[in-house]
């Protein structure tokens, strides 16, 4: 693919929409918008005036019958992904999916068939594989400096349901399926089966609502997940900030050291405090920050980065990308579990 590549964008109010739109323009050499299905009933709120004459079509159908594009951006609620996701596979059209991509496991089967019998290039919006920190926390992982595992501890917790309003679609559970363990807390659960390059063998949780806004779907709750070599991780977090504000950090812990990393910490791109052996009375101690991180766009660099591998995959014909469909139904099948684990206040077993 030498000419540059043919994009359409399907879903423009998504909450996403404008920042996914922002980072595209970082590569405005590489690609050209040249279709927009507005999704959201027709809503084109959040739509640029620059892309104001981009042929617009009012179904995915239409768009795969008239429209000329290589592949698309579908940034669509969890009732509607699975089935375009599959279509536009079907018509051998790259995809980039916004996460979660589905509303469970079972809905997003049939895409990891549709993908996987097409061959076309594929990629999930989970941009945490693409942070050069976590990054680093995997090749740590790998190389045994932490030496026997023992605990990763994560926390997310940002704006409470009344930010958005729980008529919002996210608190629908006829759209979504489900809340924030679905639209949030994926990014970690996903991140540490990448960082971790682990199984999950058990899972027990506790998910539903526990702010002051009443919503069809949880706002948050707990998860406590067995790793395969007998490593614990937990997870807690929800909509429960009562601005729009966010908090997030991880902590892993092992025989020979721990390390806290900041993702989020004010005036750098992310932080690692790393504390070791105390090898000779000289205990080591590091900081190990990022730059700030003032690229536009959803995610910063790290959502630059995670397209420039999907176009490059397309480019490549369909070489896998950090997310494949089979990664992100192992991430459904991790929710899925942990719904059902705090639906019959049980332990999940998961190992296979």
């Amino acid at each position: 693919m030498t000419e540059r590549f043919r994009l359409a964008f399907i879903g423009a109010d998504h909450p996403h929409g404008f920042g996914w739109r922002q980072t595209l323009s970082h590569f405005e050499d590489q690609l050209t918008m040249t279709a927009i299905v507005p999704g959201f009933g027709g809503a084109t709120a959040s739509l640029e005036e620059t892309l104001s004459d981009v042929p617009r079509f009012a179904t995915v159908e239409e768009l795969i019958a008239h429209g000329q594009f290589d592949g698309a951006v579908v940034c669509l609620p969890n009732d509607e992904n699975p089935g375009v996701l599959v279509q536009l596979a079907n018509a051998g059209k790259h995809i980039l999916a916004e996460k979660p991509a589905a509303g469970s496991a079972e809905d997003f089967a049939p895409v990891v068939s549709a993908v996987e019998s097409t061959g076309v290039a594929y990629q999930a919006g989970y941009m945490w594989r693409y942070d050069p920190l976590a990054e680093r926390l995997r090749r740590m992982l790998a190389d045994e400096q932490f030496g026997h595992l023992i605990s990763l501890e994560m926390t997310f917790v940002t704006s409470d349901v009344r930010r958005r309003g729980p008529d919002h679609y996210l608190f629908q559970r006829d759209v979504s399926g489900a809340g924030f363990f679905n639209w949030l807390a994926c990014h970690y659960l996903d991140l540490l089966q990448y960082v971790t390059q682990r199984a999950i063998v058990s899972v027990t949780a506790r998910a539903g609502q526990f702010g002051a806004t009443e919503t069809e779907v949880e706002d948050g709750g707990v998860a406590i997940l067995e790793l395969e070599g007998g490593a614990v991780a937990t997870f807690i977090g929800g909509y429960w900030i009562p601005r729009w504000a966010g908090e997030s950090r991880w902590c892993i812990r092992g025989s020979e050291r721990w390390v806290h990393w900041d993702p989020t910490r004010v005036g750098t791109g992310g932080a690692l405090e790393i504390h070791g052996p105390k090898p000779q009375w000289m205990a080591m101690e590091e900081t190990f920050e990022l730059p700030p991180d003032e690229t536009v766009g959803y995610g910063g660099q790290r959502n630059v980065a995670l397209v420039r591998d999907w176009l490059e995959s397309a480019r490549e014909g369909g070489r896998p990308c950090r997310s494949t469909p089979a990664s992100t139904h192992d991430t459904l099948a991790l929710l899925d579990a942990i719904y059902e684990a705090s639906s019959k206040r049980q332990t999940i077993d998961l190992a296979r």
